[in-house]
């Protein structure tokens, strides 16, 4: 029983720096970027692992923030955020994460969160999903960035 409990404790010890591990990735929905692209996330591509937390702030405008379908691992809980509103969630799944804010979508407002490392399981069928208008050639240059 000594042993039992001696070992949960060091498993316990030992598996606590992989808990505290998570981190918080940060997305502003703008009307104007750092670049003087207009109708961005910024970051647009975010590497997170699974757990992370991906808070996208409304830092300027009217936007929304959304799930592109079609762009998001199976099994990964989907949304659709309010105008003007931040939106918080986790992710629980290896893959890539699209996201667009819908009213600036055809001009282009999409960003993209790879989770995990190599190929994304979902890559394949994320990279045949067509974009409308300049989210079709943002999109391109962020699937390049998430590598396949």
């Amino acid at each position: 029983m000594k042993n039992l409990v001696m070992t949960a404790a060091l498993a316990t010890v030992a598996f606590a720096p992989l808990a505290l591990a998570q981190e918080e990735h940060r997305i502003e929905m703008r009307n104007i970027g750092s670049d003087a692209q207009p109708m961005v996330f910024q970051p647009a591509f975010v590497q997170a692992e699974v757990g992370d937390t991906i808070v996208i702030v409304n830092a300027m405008g009217a936007h929304n923030a959304q799930t592109i379908e079609g762009v998001w691992p199976d099994g990964a809980e989907t949304f659709v955020g309010a105008m003007n509103q931040d939106v918080t969630f986790t992710v629980t799944e290896e893959g890539l994460y699209g996201i667009k804010c819908l009213p600036h979508y055809e001009a282009g407002m999409v960003g993209l969160i790879k989770v995990g490392s190599g190929e994304a399981p979902n890559h394949g069928a994320a990279a045949a999903v067509e974009h409308p208008g300049r989210a079709a050639a943002r999109m391109a240059s962020l699937m390049e960035q998430a590598g396949g």
